[in-house]
């Protein structure tokens, strides 16, 4: 069975998530991906504590075609650092492992 990964990260607006979502499916970077939220998010930025509401992008993608998609989120994200994530999937339904790695070949 082929892994997959999981690769994900949060934006500040809907829109936002869903043109990082169409275009890593579109360029065959990503299998599917989902947009879920809004979510509450606080964290540490500029030396304070901030809360914001974020949208979270979930890409499905072959292990090969992680290092690509990781550049292009950094590359189309509006963050100076976006949370980019990778968990690596080691289980799971075997022909969605594979319909996965055949939709990320070009």
């Amino acid at each position: 069975m082929e892994q997959i990964c999981l690769v994900t990260t949060v934006v500040d607006a809907r829109s936002v998530a869903d043109v990082l979502a169409a275009s890593a499916v579109a360029g065959r970077l990503a299998a599917s991906a989902q947009v879920g939220g809004p979510v509450d998010s606080t964290y540490w930025w500029d030396g304070r504590v901030e809360t914001a509401q974020e949208w979270t992008v979930q890409f499905k993608t072959a292990p090969d075609r992680v290092e690509v998609l990781v550049d292009h989120v950094r590359v189309a994200h509006p963050y100076d650092v976006p949370e980019i994530l990778v968990t690596t999937v080691d289980s799971g339904n075997p022909g969605y492992h594979t319909w996965v790695y055949d939709q990320t070949r070009r």
